[in-house]
């Protein structure tokens, strides 16, 4: 079960969010401070939390500036008011589990203010609603009556049998739910009325189908209960969750016990991990302790060994899983190995982790970098948190590996993308270090420019505050700066969306087994046309091997193209209407892809535009797109939606029309021959 969408309302900052989607792996979240980053991640986790945290709380959760009117005042029922609702798609083994018909259904849940829940499910087999069996009820129950009087006829009036359905009804109205304990009364009133009907005519068929539609809702419940078991948990991690590497157990078992710390977080990281060790601070402590006035016959000794050694074993297994874990997902140079091995030991009242190195030296975790004990400590709490269940668990890390250099946290990108294979994962984070910029449109900007308005969730395209797209402007710059007077080859786009095409079709070429662009060229996309023509320049005079490959130029821009090709020669320039066999005005990259475009838009987004793209041949694509489809276009959402297209899609090259593929297989083989 995937998260694919979600919203929060009425919680700490936040007023409404707006529907925000969620990516397949991992999504990152990105804003200034106090814009709602936290609030948006503790909300989700209540959806459906490990245990011991702390439900909603009006009084404390609810945006202060309308507690009065909302909450003390009455203005809303906590009980009817959802705080947090998200949409889940169905995966193949979810639907495996379920009746035929919910292949393409997503399961919505949502927790309302009072902590109660609701759920349902959209695109599999339809709720059935009163209206739908409303008048086939009237006139089969008008029927039972006439059979009743026939058969009674010295009953009284208020024994026929609709009485009774009426009672089970209720005030019953158009737009309400059956649910399954209303179907199985209904059920059991026709059961029990079936022997006035009359057998072989419509009737008898009215009650097949009467009660083929009562069956079913009994089905449909079943499968809700079935998604609400496959829900997955969501697991919370901020950095303040801090794993000590080394515990007085005897001190932390008198505060637990005695519960003489008024900070619940105090010892939550190391709660979690005797959790994990499957121990508490007091049995550890109290095997330390024994003395030799207790341990005085055989058994006794015995007793004691056995006791030390189960400690000892299951010490060193949780040792054992917990170095496998990190050296996956801390990524060590394999030269030069960071962590050997982790072993956790209890030498009398003290539990301690230590390193040991490939020269066998220990060395307490507390003298690693931050960073490494940010990951063990994360680690710990996301496999105690989780209980056990991890593999059915959402992430949301709330900033981490803050506490690591920029280049360090350049690479931890890559620990989060290993965490998500498994897990799918939401992050925030205030460095651009943490976004490559390959990963612009997994970015969710959170932004609050309005007390009123609260935090809201929007993309990059559509943010409007600039505090907020700071991370993602930097991440963008600095790729820029590294690659800029570094590389050999270099080949300069006019725009983001040109980017993530080139990108991506070269990945899905490389995986069809085809020549894809070389992997020594740097690709760089500029904000303009005009800049094409300016970094070219500055590039070519520094030695660089240049190419550009631009949109194809209007007059207003002939200018620069004349200055890009007296720069680099007419060799290393290229326009999208150079690979384009057909008279297309001013066409860009996706007219390349005309047609696959149109079916990716219609799957992906809704937008249908065949009838038009067909009577339009000379029209550029987008242009069409724009026109017809109105504010709902956007230049981004249409290359995202190719982008999520290519990587559900393993054969997705191959997907595409014989002269499309002709079309890129020509340009990649242009560009990597311009370096040769």
């Amino acid at each position: 079960m995937r998260l694919v969408r979600a919203r929060i309302k009425g919680y700490k900052s936040i007023k409404d969010t707006g529907y925000f989607d969620v990516e397949r792996t991992k999504t990152i979240f990105v804003g200034p401070n106090e814009a709602g980053k936290t609030a948006i991640f503790q909300a989700l986790q209540r959806l459906n939390p490990p245990s011991g945290v702390i439900p909603f709380n009006p009084l404390r959760d609810y945006p202060r500036s309308d507690y009065d009117r909302d909450i003390a005042r009455g203005g809303i029922d906590p009980a009817a008011f959802t705080v947090v609702e998200c949409h889940f798609a169905l995966e193949p083994p979810d639907v495996a589990l379920l009746p035929p018909g919910f292949t393409d259904a997503i399961y919505v849940v949502g927790r309302r203010l009072d902590n109660s829940s609701w759920h349902r499910i959209d695109g599999g087999p339809k709720q059935l609603m009163f209206s739908d069996i409303e008048n086939d009820l009237d006139r089969f129950s008008a029927h039972i009556d006439r059979n009743f009087k026939k058969d009674n006829p010295a009953s009284a009036e208020e024994d026929i049998p609709s009485n009774e359905l009426l009672d089970v009804l209720g005030l019953m109205a158009d737009d309400d739910r059956i649910d399954s304990d209303l179907s199985k009364r209904m059920l059991s009133w026709m059961k029990n009325n079936l022997v006035y009907v009359d057998e072989g005519g419509a009737e008898e068929e009215r009650y097949r189908r009467l009660k083929e539609q009562l069956t079913n809702v009994e089905k449909n419940e079943r499968s809700l209960n079935i998604c609400r078991s496959l829900l997955p948990k969501f697991v919370l991690y901020s950095n303040y969750l801090k794993v000590r590497p080394m515990i007085h157990l005897g001190k932390m078992a008198e505060r637990i016990e005695k519960d003489l710390v008024e900070d619940p977080e105090y010892d939550y990281g190391n709660k979690c991990f005797l959790k994990f060790l499957g121990f508490t601070a007091k049995d550890l402590s109290l095997t330390g302790e024994i003395s030799k006035a207790e341990v005085q016959t055989q058994d006794e000794m015995r007793e004691y060994m056995d006791r030390l050694d189960d400690r000892k074993y299951r010490l060193n297994a949780a040792s054992i899983r917990l170095t496998e874990e990190i050296t996956s997902i801390w990524s060590p140079d394999p030269d030069k190995p960071e962590a050997s091995k982790l072993e956790i030991d209890v030498d009398g009242q003290y539990l301690k982790v230590v390193v040991k190195d490939e020269l066998g030296v220990e060395v307490e975790l507390d003298q690693r970098s931050e960073g490494f004990q940010w990951t063990f400590s994360f680690l710990v709490v996301f496999f105690a948190e989780a209980d056990s269940k991890h593999d059915n668990s959402i992430l949301l890390l709330d900033e981490p590996g803050t506490s690591l250099h920029a280049l360090k946290q350049a690479e931890f990108r890559n620990t989060v993308s290993k965490l998500s294979e498994k897990n799918q994962t939401l992050f925030s984070t205030h460095s651009p270090f943490m976004i490559g910029s390959n990963e612009i449109e997994r970015v969710r900007v959170v932004e609050m420019t309005d007390r009123e308005a609260g935090t809201v969730v929007c993309t990059p395209e559509t943010a409007t505050d600039y505090a907020a797209l700071l991370p993602v402007q930097e991440a963008l710059g600095f790729d820029i700066a590294q690659s800029m007077f570094s590389n050999g080859k270099n080949l300069i786009l006019e725009s983001l969306p040109d980017y993530w095409y080139i990108e991506t079709l070269s990945e899905m070429m490389r995986s069809a087994g085809l020549p894809a662009l070389d992997d020594d060229i740097s690709v760089m996309p500029v904000s303009s046309t005009g800049k094409i023509a300016y970094f070219a320049t500055i590039m070519h005079a520094k030695k660089l091997h240049v190419t550009a490959l631009s949109d194809s130029l209007s007059e207003s821009h002939r200018r620069d193209q004349d200055k890009l090709v007296n720069a680099v020669g007419a060799r290393h320039v290229m326009r999208s209407k150079d690979f384009i066999d057909q008279n297309i005005n001013m066409p860009t990259i996706e007219d390349l892809m005309r047609n696959t475009l149109v079916g990716v838009a219609r799957s992906e987004l809704g937008w249908d535009v065949a009838q038009y793209v067909s009577s339009m041949p000379n029209t550029p694509i987008l242009k069409i797109f724009d026109d017809r489809m109105g504010s709902e276009y956007s230049r981004v959402k249409l290359t995202k939606a190719f982008m999520n297209w290519a990587r559900s899609k393993t054969e997705g090259f191959a997907l595409m029309e014989a002269d499309e593929q002709k079309r890129f297989k020509n340009l990649m083989a242009e560009i990597n021959g311009s370096f040769g």
